[in-house]
């Protein structure tokens, strides 16, 4: 970004574009025609080549009927285990400490069944008010199953505006009855990146393990999880990964920790060669594949087969330093174009501390969402007055930036927002 001024012109967008050294893969993608896609952070568009892949090993069914496990290219039985080895990169771990199964909820209560063991005064959980449902749901639940109230061994660090977390308040919440902290990378609404090296290296020095989810950093930003040593982290492979709704998610696990029993054994957590023995007791791999438990969804993950391919051509460099000056140029444009009309940035403006997403507020988000989407945007809407914005590095435009700026300029100055309810739709 350092030849990069403010102009808020429409031919300073072209000219972003025209210097684009990604420009060429938003080809590889289904974009949709007169629409602009900025939900990419909550579901990411099908790439040809995720096509090709969910079609290959469709395929594969068709040809080889159950020996496709061990037949074809792309055999079903260790799958798993090599795009596990492929996604590596992108959060700076070994091979062998990432694998591709369940989604984020089951593979958080894989590791909180797996890494909370609770001993002596250390027997709560800590994590964060504004982390998603889901993963509280998960810790709520694991607390109960082992004994303990929610109510009084869940500890949630409180945020000081509502939308960002202070890594101090976090450390501070770091006590000796902590038995493991669970976080998110990015904060869903808002954005903020954690600072995960720091966050890890303070809860080591307390004897807490510690994890995070990685759903709105994977593929945007990018981690060195093993040389920080985090102990775990679960993600889904279905925004910035592209790998399709519902798609297969990930999980890695600190190679420290290799040769611990998972909380919840399945027989795909078995060492592929005492798989078949069918013996009633367990020989869990040595690696990250101990803590799968079923059968892999191998039509789910697929696509992930293709998508990848994208990302190590593109490079996680490329995409992040893309993905950086978009959102400042977006954030520029909304300063710049939307002056005194309800407008608030509730996303970290440094660099450092911003995903890849901008967040918007207004007290009118639901309908401003709703009139963006009859206006060809697709926008996402996070109650009560938060408006996702999500211009992804490997298939959105400068100019699809500028254009939404001015098409939101317009709902504002001739008031089509009011046309509409401010009211979330049942799915937001």
């Amino acid at each position: 970004m350092e030849n990069y001024v403010f102009n808020a012109s429409e031919e300073y967008a072209l000219k972003l574009d025209k210097n684009d050294c990604l420009a060429s893969f938003r080809n590889e993608f289904y974009v949709m025609d007169g629409k602009i896609y900025l939900d990419g952070n909550s579901l990411g568009l099908l790439s040809k080549r995720s096509e090709t892949s969910l079609l290959t090993l469709l395929d594969s069914w068709k040809q080889f009927g159950i020996d496709g496990w061990m037949e074809g290219e792309n055999a079903w039985f260790d799958l798993s285990e090599r795009l596990g080895g492929r996604l590596a990169s992108l959060i700076g771990a070994l091979p062998v400490e990432v694998i591709v199964s369940g989604s984020t909820t089951s593979n958080l209560h894989q590791m909180i069944a797996t890494f909370y063991q609770p001993q002596g005064e250390k027997v709560k959980i800590l994590a964060d008010e504004l982390n998603f449902p889901s993963d509280i749901y998960a810790i709520q639940s694991e607390l109960k199953l082992k004994g303990f109230d929610p109510h009084t061994h869940l500890v949630q660090v409180s945020s000081r505006d509502g939308r960002i977390i202070e890594e101090d308040d976090i450390i501070r919440a770091m006590t000796d009855d902590i038995a493991l902290i669970v976080l998110p990378s990015v904060l869903y609404r808002s954005g903020q990146i954690l600072n995960m090296k720091r966050l890890t290296e303070e809860a080591h020095q307390r004897g807490i393990i510690i994890g995070f989810d990685l759903c709105h950093s994977i593929g945007a930003i990018p981690h060195e999880l093993s040389d920080w040593g985090v102990d775990f982290a679960v993600w889904c492979n279905y925004k910035y990964l592209n790998s399709g709704p519902g798609s297969v998610g990930g999980l890695y696990v600190h190679k420290k920790h290799f040769g611990q029993v998972p909380g919840l054994a399945g027989w795909f957590s078995s060492r592929k060669d005492k798989q078949f023995d069918m013996e009633h007791v367990l020989t869990p791999a040595s690696h990250a594949g101990a803590y799968q438990m079923g059968t892999p969804h191998i039509l789910s993950m697929a696509p992930l087969i293709g998508s990848l391919e994208i990302f190590e051509e593109a490079g996680l460099k490329n995409i992040r330093n893309k993905s950086l000056l978009m959102t400042r140029y977006m954030m520029d444009l909304i300063k710049y174009e939307l002056r005194e009309m309800g407008f608030s940035l509730g996303n970290p403006i440094e660099d450092s501390r911003r995903g890849g997403h901008v967040f918007l507020e207004h007290q009118e988000a639901a309908r401003i969402c709703k009139a963006l989407k009859v206006n060809g945007v697709i926008p996402d809407f996070r109650a009560p007055n938060g408006i996702r914005l999500a211009p992804v590095a490997l298939y959105n435009t400068f100019k699809e930036v500028w254009e939404t700026v001015q098409i939101l300029k317009r709902i504002m100055t001739d008031e089509e927002y009011k046309q509409f309810e401010n009211k979330r739709e049942v799915v937001a």
